[in-house]
């Protein structure tokens, strides 16, 4: 093989080429689309002597040099698997084009596959077929694939780096609901935070799928920092908080759009097993304690804003992930699951309305008591049925917490609960 690359090269280009020069890059395993099969083997030659030129006119029309980034089209597309498996890393990969493909190369019918080489680290789960297509269709080729779900049953997410460069995250919804909320924030107010947020690339409503960017930082949960490094911390996440509240203009809120007995008696039938005596009194009496409040405007909310969503750089700057949970509705809606984290900490509780701009009204604080404690039962169960312990034990902890507060004389307005 060796000596047929050197005596070719020689005829057809005209440059010389020292066996000792030659590396061996990548083996394809192809298979036209009329059902013949070959074994390519591709090699790298970085030097040689003479100029490159056509020697055999009559079987080649044109030479010129590629970038990999600007590759010519059309192209074989059994060239082009050869040079993307080259580009890959990889050492060998297979090519098997069905009878309907095209000679030439195209995104749609892809067909190169890479083989792993002794030594690499096991495959990891992968999405369906069907998911890693639309992918690729998206952003191009994958070359490795990291789950990166929550630790419960049902979530879907996964790190996907491109062989040529690039990284995104690709999310399978559990259901039409949290896509549809996804891709509307997406397509909506989300662009409005600039680089705080990932970009969306794609969303495939049938595969209730959706490809975004990756944006820098780790997870705020579970992150350790000084007193100070946190309170400049959610100084920074109450600012976020803000600048999502006032993507778009207020709204007045639909009637009866407020806390609702039977939604609450739903939650505490399916979270009752993990409930200590008395919670269900106590968030029933805060039901209809909610009934009295004055309604509160509604804006564009996160849903989920707790600080396993958000994000921090090595510069420091936040970036807020996962918007399925995303809809309209009263602020303070973002501030029931951090409430968690500033949990006798008022210095926190202070920075984060410090960066917000605002302290909340005694209404707003009303509305924030009462939907933490739903949240909580809310959590409880979900925790539950999806296997996610954490869950269960911080929405167990937050109404240990209410309970305590609302049975103190001590607070006083504005003061953390």
């Amino acid at each position: 093989m060796v000596a047929a690359l050197v005596r070719e090269t020689g005829e057809e280009t005209g440059i010389g080429v020292d066996v000792a020069d030659v590396r061996a890059a990548v083996t394809v395993h192809h298979r036209s689309p009329g059902g013949g099969a070959r074994v390519g083997f591709f090699f790298e030659v970085r030097c040689w002597e003479g100029d490159p030129q056509i020697r055999e006119p009559d079987v080649c029309d044109g030479m010129e040099w590629f970038s990999f980034d600007a590759l010519p089209t059309p192209m074989v597309a059994y060239c082009r698997a050869g040079l993307d498996a080259y580009r890959a890393g990889a050492r060998l990969a297979v090519h098997f084009q069905e009878p309907s493909d095209a000679i030439a190369y195209a995104p749609a019918t892809d067909r190169l596959r890479i083989i792993p080489a002794v030594g690499d680290d096991p495959p990891a789960p992968q999405p369906a077929p069907e998911v890693r297509e639309f992918t690729e269709r998206t952003v191009g080729r994958i070359a490795g694939w990291e789950d990166v779900s929550w630790a419960w049953a049902g979530s879907q997410v996964w790190r996907a780096r491109g062989a040529f460069g690039g990284t995104w995250y690709v999310k399978v919804h559990q259901n039409g609901k949290f896509h549809g909320r996804q891709v509307r924030a997406y397509r909506s107010w989300v662009p409005t935070l600039g680089a705080a947020t990932p970009r969306l690339m794609a969303a495939d409503d049938d595969l209730l799928a959706v490809v975004v960017t990756a944006v820098p930082g780790s997870p705020l949960y579970g992150a350790v920092h000084t007193p100070e490094q946190e309170r400049r911390i959610f100084h920074q996440v109450g600012a976020l908080a803000r600048e999502i509240h006032q993507s778009t203009p207020p709204s007045p809120a639909p009637d009866g759009s407020g806390p609702t007995v039977e939604k609450a008696e739903r939650h505490l039938a399916a979270a009752r097993p993990h409930l200590e005596l008395g919670d269900e009194e106590f968030v029933r009496d805060l039901v209809q304690r909610a009934e009295q409040l004055p309604p509160l405007e509604w804006v564009e909310t996160h849903g989920d804003f707790q600080l396993r969503n958000i994000l921090q750089a090595d510069d420091g700057a936040l970036a807020v992930i996962d918007f399925e949970r995303s809809e309209l509705g009263p602020a303070v809606r973002d501030l029931v699951r951090l409430s968690d984290a500033w949990a006798g900490r008022p210095d926190l509780y202070e920075a984060l309305i410090a960066g917000y701009g605002r302290p909340l009204t005694d209404v707003e604080e009303e509305h924030l008591f009462v939907d933490a404690a739903l949240d909580a039962v809310s959590g409880i169960q979900f925790g539950a049925a999806h296997g996610d312990p954490e869950l269960v034990e911080r929405g167990k902890r937050t109404l240990n917490r209410l309970r305590t507060a609302a049975a103190s004389t001590t607070r006083s307005p504005g003061e953390p609960w």
